[in-house]
């Protein structure tokens, strides 16, 4: 079992910064990808960003490439979203999802069905 729990969402200005955070507890060490979701309301989830375990592999939407970063700190346990320049359509509930099997392709992991663990998610509202 993974526990996962997002902080760092609020209110922002467009063109402003945020940085997210989730930290993971209980069974880190099965940890295999780590993501970043978000859902708009009326509008489905989808994928932002997701890193491998070594944290040398990551993966982007292209709505958010450029602008957001997502690292993670192993000795923390912890996945961070560092987001800049903000938009409008940035805003959503974000989620932390965790994939605790080894994947045949680290792309997938852009693919909410392959992810064990969720965390409650935070919110980012950006205003215009």
């Amino acid at each position: 079992q993974v526990q996962l729990v997002e902080s760092g969402g609020g209110l922002v200005q467009a063109g402003g910064s945020l940085r997210l955070s989730c930290a993971a507890s209980g069974d880190t060490l099965s940890i295999y990808g780590m993501g970043w979701f978000r859902q708009a309301p009326g509008k489905e989830r989808e994928f932002v960003a997701a890193i491998s375990r070594s944290g040398d592999s990551t993966y982007y939407a292209d709505s958010v490439k450029g602008r957001f970063t997502i690292s993670r700190l192993d000795a923390k346990n912890t996945v961070y979203l560092q987001m800049h320049r903000l938009k409008s359509e940035d805003t959503a509930a974000y989620y932390c999802a965790v994939r605790i099997a080894e994947l045949s392709l680290g792309t997938l992991l852009k693919y909410d069905y392959y992810y064990n663990y969720w965390g409650q998610g935070t919110h980012v509202t950006v205003s215009s």
